[in-house]
């Protein structure tokens, strides 16, 4: 399986299992969006052209993630 989100296959839920070095703020955004450690995340789609930004969901809410940021959260 993917190490990070970005990678991860359209379709296969994993769960978040950390997070890489991000700025404090950017981290809390994360945290206030529901992406927090355990929680089941799944790709449900990427934009066409090198797929950014690509449609997430977390827990029951579809959020809207730029691929570089999506490469910062590290799943299982």
């Amino acid at each position: 399986m993917a190490n990070t989100l970005d990678s991860l296959p359209t379709g296969v839920p994993a769960s978040i299992s950390g997070f890489s070095t991000l700025a404090p703020d950017v981290l809390q955004r994360l945290l206030e969006l529901g992406f927090d450690e355990g929680v089941r995340v799944e790709k449900l789609h990427a934009a066409p052209f090198g797929g950014d930004p690509l449609a997430v969901k977390v827990g029951s809410t579809t959020v809207a993630l730029r691929r570089a940021l999506a490469s910062a959260i590290l799943i299982a």
